[in-house]
């Protein structure tokens, strides 16, 4: 493969799982094979279905190589899933994969959420682009949350 500045994102389609589950096995962070991936439901054919079902998923591509992937739940406002394979790190793919994901979500919702592992380098992407209100999960994990633009947080009361 080689490097471009100028990535693709679009949809994924049910032609980009196998490439989607070849990022997944091969990321640094959190990497997973494809046993205990099925061990936690999340097999080929339970993506084809997400993937075919609704706009959940986005994939950045190379000069036709997916390079990184992403995906949402929308009922739930939950961006689950961001990852780009190693050698593709640190140009930009995951952070449009975000934005297109955040896009999806706040079409829904106002206030979306994720879970991570708060010292990752994936928590700190996060933070960088205005993740926030974090909440300590236990077992080294956080939620963080971020509002749609222009929303603001109910808690917070302006007084005059």
């Amino acid at each position: 493969m080689t490097t471009s500045t100028h990535p693709l994102i679009r949809p994924a389609t049910i032609a980009d799982v196998d490439a989607m589950f070849n990022v997944r096995t091969t990321v640094r962070e959190n990497a997973m094979t494809i046993e205990e991936l099925a061990g936690i439901g999340v097999t080929p054919a339970a993506i084809a279905l997400a993937v075919e079902s609704a706009a959940c998923a986005w994939v950045g591509e190379i000069q036709g190589d997916v390079v990184g992937f992403a995906m949402v739940d929308l009922e739930t406002a939950c961006l689950f899933a961001v990852f780009v394979l190693p050698e593709f790190e640190g140009q930009g793919i995951g952070k449009r994969l975000i934005q297109a994901c955040e896009a999806a979500l706040f079409d829904l919702h106002p206030v979306v959420w994720l879970e991570t592992a708060r010292s990752s380098r994936a928590a700190c992407v996060y933070r960088h682009l205005g993740w926030g209100r974090e909440q300590d999960l236990g077992d080294g994990d956080v939620r963080l949350e971020k509002r749609r633009s222009g929303e603001t947080d109910p808690k917070i009361t302006l007084s005059g």
